[in-house]
């Protein structure tokens, strides 16, 4: 089985989650014996279809193009049994690169009108054409921001005799994959990487493999909090967010819900395994008030004000605290000058590296 995948983000560097979930797919798709080439537009040339219709008539079948999309790419998509289209949700629909590849595969139909089965008009193709698998991630965290994207999906693909569409890959809050926790991302991958399996191997993806990718991160009310921390601290700095996520440190939080929220994403479940744990935190300054943090069955929670019976009381200035959180002042050290101090069971402190992810 010959595979096209086709990767219109323009973000390279590691910067992609597009490209991050794209390589799992693959990966699951290799390993079910598929031959797959991958094509990152940002890398060819691609130019604008002229509508001239040179391609329906004084050439049929050839675009007058002479680029990597005629010279290279069409080809190999008329070569392939499945195509799969990964592109970024732009404008809650596949983004301009994208477009511009869907629309230069144009002189694989011929220019006649024909009445399908359905009572529709449409073109006839000229060729077998590969089925396909439309691949996006976006930022918001609800699935219907793709009903558009899958409407055209379905729209170009799912009424084709050919295969059709075979499979739609959508994966939502996908910025938060930088710093959720990594169990939770890492099932995602593994999920993405199941679902090439199950493609390659059955023509579709089970609606438990779907799901598993789909799972959400945190609540909605958590992945607010989060995305406007994240861009607070971009406009607060003045740097876009591939700067600040080369830093490697966690965005900071400037309101105790703002930080209550970085925690809970941060958690990772499998390395606190079964501990139980009341964390609460007594912050003073600018910012001040209680709030605490219920871990527990390999879960967590966040709660404004005090525990009833907290195992650990963090004493510190809001500001302190946060610089602790985001790497700026070493832990240790806070405590041994005295900015911060700390109530019950000490030994809870050491477990905050292991429990918290980015």
């Amino acid at each position: 089985m010959k595979v096209l995948a086709i990767n219109s983000s323009l973000r390279g560097e590691g910067q992609s989650r597009t490209e991050l979930m794209l390589t799992h797919l693959v990966q699951g798709m290799r390993q079910a014996g598929a031959e797959v080439e991958v094509a990152n537009l940002r890398e060819k040339k691609v130019g604008f279809c002229r509508g001239c219709f040179t391609c329906s008539s004084k050439t049929p079948g050839r675009c007058t193009l002479q680029d990597d999309m005629t010279l290279e790419l069409y080809p190999k998509w008329l070569e392939a049994d499945i195509c799969v289209y990964a592109t970024p949700l732009f404008h809650w629909t596949v983004n301009a690169p994208m477009k511009a590849f869907i629309e230069r595969t144009w002189p694989a139909h011929e220019p006649f009108f024909v009445q399908g089965d359905d009572g529709h008009w449409h073109h006839p193709d000229r060729h077998h054409l590969p089925a396909a698998v439309v691949l996006s991630v976006a930022g918001f965290a609800e699935d219907w921001v793709f009903d558009e994207l899958s409407h055209y999906a379905h729209f170009l693909f799912g009424v084709r005799g050919d295969g059709g569409l075979l499979a739609e890959i959508y994966r939502p809050n996908a910025m938060m994959m930088g710093n959720a926790a990594p169990d939770k991302v890492q099932e995602i991958l593994e999920a993405t990487e199941e679902a090439g399996r199950e493609l390659v191997t059955g023509g579709s993806v089970s609606a438990e493999t779907l799901q598993r990718i789909r799972q959400p991160l945190a609540s909605l009310e958590t992945v607010a909090q989060m995305a406007n921390v994240f861009w607070q601290n971009c406009v607060d700095e003045g740097i876009t967010p591939k700067v600040l996520e080369e830093r490697g440190l966690p965005p900071r939080p400037h309101s105790i819900e703002g930080f209550l929220a970085l925690m809970e994403t941060g958690f990772n479940a499998a390395a606190a395994g079964n501990a139980r744990a009341v964390l609460q935190f007594d912050f003073a300054g600018e910012t001040s008030g209680a709030c605490h943090l219920d871990v527990g069955d390999g879960r967590i929670s966040g709660h404004a004000g005090p525990a009833v019976s907290p195992d650990l009381v963090i004493h510190a200035p809001f500001q302190v605290w946060m610089d602790v959180v985001t790497g700026k002042l070493d832990g240790g050290q806070a405590f041994m000058s005295g900015r911060c101090r700390a109530e019950g069971n000490f030994s809870l402190l050491m477990q905050f590296n292991k429990w918290f992810g980015r």
